[in-house]
């Protein structure tokens, strides 16, 4: 999705900055809570537009396509991976951030599997939610998404890096931003090994911890579910017992 590509939102809902370019969705039932997301994410000199339930969130971002989504798990007509699962169906491709105030690991893998490319647990700060959004938005929009024109090659699979597209026999394969900087990254390391730890630093932009490591195993599942011809099989991505990941050479 270019920069070009998104609608301006209505001025009502609608925190002003310095870089109007990029445009995010915070969808956030408390009051106060929103608002000081809104305020937060808008010094960073984003665009930041916020709904309060999940059906107008889905109405909005599959009309609007923001360029990223804060996501809340508790809404009050749904629940956040509701409206993360409709997001993806509908094909939305831009990264979903979701907040939510468990700890426990069941709720984070479940956003993974249900399309979601992060997530950041309550209380947070909000520099590491700040953090975050910048990592993500970097994967998505910069980098590998459409500055070298050079294909890469996994199987049968072609990596264009120019268009960040991955297509099978001249059929495109639809990937996330994080599942196609994943893909991306290991294909230019054909038959090296990287830890999850190094794929959270190479991918994902930030430091490990115990719960990021499941996030690296969530989205190699999702990403075969795709790319592989037999995903109990895998033949492009590796899994090298008690070291990580890497490409078939």
């Amino acid at each position: 999705m270019a920069v070009s590509d998104l609608v301006a939102a209505s001025a009502r809902h609608t925190v002003g900055a310095v870089n109007t370019d990029v445009q995010l969705l915070v969808v956030e039932d408390d009051p106060a809570v929103a608002a000081s997301l809104l305020e937060g994410i808008g010094q960073e000199g984003y665009r930041v537009h916020h709904e309060a339930t999940a059906a107008s969130a889905i109405a909005y971002a599959t009309t609007t396509h923001p360029h990223l989504v804060v996501l809340d798990v508790r809404l009050p007509d749904g629940s956040g991976f509701d409206v993360c699962r409709e997001l993806r169906k509908a094909g939305l491709r831009a990264p979903i951030l979701m907040l939510t105030v468990q700890a426990d690991e069941i709720d984070q893998v479940l956003g993974l599997e249900l399309g979601a490319d992060d997530y950041v647990t309550k209380p947070y700060r909000l520099r590491e939610l700040l953090a975050r959004i910048r990592a993500l938005l970097r994967r998505a929009y910069g980098e590998l998404a459409a500055t070298d024109a050079d294909l890469l090659y996994a199987g049968d699979l072609v990596i264009d890096r120019s268009s960040a597209q991955v297509t099978r026999a001249g059929r495109r394969i639809e990937l996330t931003p994080t599942e196609w900087k994943l893909l991306a990254f290991l294909a230019q390391h054909p038959g090296q090994i990287f830890s999850r730890d190094q794929l959270l630093e190479n991918v994902w932009g930030y430091a490990a911890d115990v719960f990021d490591e499941k996030t690296v195993n969530v989205h190699v599942r999702r990403l075969r579910a795709k790319i592989e011809p037999d995903p109990a099989e895998p033949t492009i991505v590796l899994t090298v017992p008690g070291l990580g990941y890497r490409l078939a050479g």
